[in-house]
């Protein structure tokens, strides 16, 4: 029970991150669901379930609790996560009934979860997110996402993709980037598929990255979009990235390249500036399938396939490629001389 609490309270998911919203809250109308989009600002209720309390990603990361009857603002989107839940904000019927579909805010109706997989709470939606001088139109990410003059990355990207969700991306991100920072180099830090959530880009800053993105920064709550706007939107975000001039770049592909997240379009479009690529695999026998389905071969597998040495013996037995388990502290020098080599460091 909420102990205490004689008010509910209006709780930012990290979704809002790129507004002004911690300045000033929107009003919230209801509007019809005809006029919807992906991206839409919204506020939902937390209801009565299963679930007494639920945890939200705020803007800066920090976890804050919501009990029913409790405010969240978050956006119309779409996750499509092969070890969690499904859901889609063009899922929601008539009956209006929808969910959280991350901590992070992402909103739309369930689909489909796993047994095991954490809480997806049930929602009442509350109305749009508006503003005075707007003549009554909705908010939407897109209005809050800015420009930058297009710019190409012309510095090497350490490009990190896995087999499934949760095969080891950000641990390996977070191993690479303290590396490259302790090598004195200016790191930038992206992640450029899968679902909004603010976590993975902040454990990069917090190993030091200079600077940090993701989609969300181009307006997209999850890279589920259609091939032609994730293309512009990874242009722009690209472009972001190159603006603040990195020595190197350490970017996350979300997921697999293999689900709806877009992963394939992010290492067509990266190729030419990619110098090498981890990939962070679940099992050995899944690095074989990522590799022959793309037809590619990775300059390193790490991930739960490596954390003991019989599945890095296999993975070198399977398609002879270096394995590291960078969960494992005394990994650091074999890190280091990975990262000197394939960045030509001497």
């Amino acid at each position: 029970m909420q102990a205490g609490v004689q008010e509910a309270q209006t709780v930012l998911g990290s979704l809002t991150r790129i507004t002004d919203f911690d300045e000033a809250i929107p009003e919230f109308e209801p509007r019809p669901r005809d006029g919807w989009a992906r991206g839409d600002y919204v506020a939902v209720e937390m209801v009565p379930g299963e679930h007494e309390s639920y945890t939200v990603e705020t803007p800066d990361g920090s976890p804050v609790d919501i009990w029913p009857g409790d405010i969240l603002v978050g956006a119309f989107g779409t996750r499509a996560a092969t070890l969690e839940a499904t859901g889609s904000w063009e899922a929601v019927g008539e009956d209006m009934k929808m969910h959280s579909l991350t901590s992070a805010g992402v909103i739309g109706r369930m689909t489909s979860k796993a047994i095991d997989s954490g809480p997806v709470i049930e929602v009442r939606y509350v109305g749009h997110a508006i503003r005075e001088g707007r003549d009554g139109e909705k908010l939407n990410m897109a209005d809050f996402v800015t420009p930058v003059e297009p710019r190409g990355l012309e510095v090497p990207v350490i490009l990190i993709i896995g087999t499934s969700m949760d095969s080891g991306k950000t641990v390996a991100a977070v191993a690479i980037v303290r590396e490259l920072v302790a090598m004195g180099l200016k790191v930038a830090g992206a992640k450029v598929t899968g679902v909004g959530r603010l976590r993975d880009t902040l454990a990069m800053k917090h190993a030091g990255a200079s600077d940090i993105f993701d989609f969300v920064d181009v307006g997209f709550p999850s890279s589920v979009v259609p091939t032609g706007e994730y293309r512009e939107g990874l242009g722009l975000l690209t472009s972001k990235i190159a603006a603040v001039e990195p020595d190197v770049v350490v970017i996350e592909a979300g997921a697999s390249p293999l689900e709806p997240y877009r992963g394939e379009i992010a290492m067509e479009v990266l190729a030419d500036s990619v110098t090498c690529t981890v990939l962070c695999a679940s099992d050995p026998y899944a690095v074989m399938g990522v590799m022959n389905a793309f037809e590619m071969k990775p300059d390193l597998v790490t991930g739960r396939c490596t954390g003991t040495l019989a599945g890095i013996e296999l993975v070198d037995r399977l398609v002879g490629v270096p394995a590291i388990n960078m969960i494992d502290e005394s990994s650091a020098p074999a890190i280091r001389e990975f990262l000197r080599k394939e960045l030509s460091l001497g």
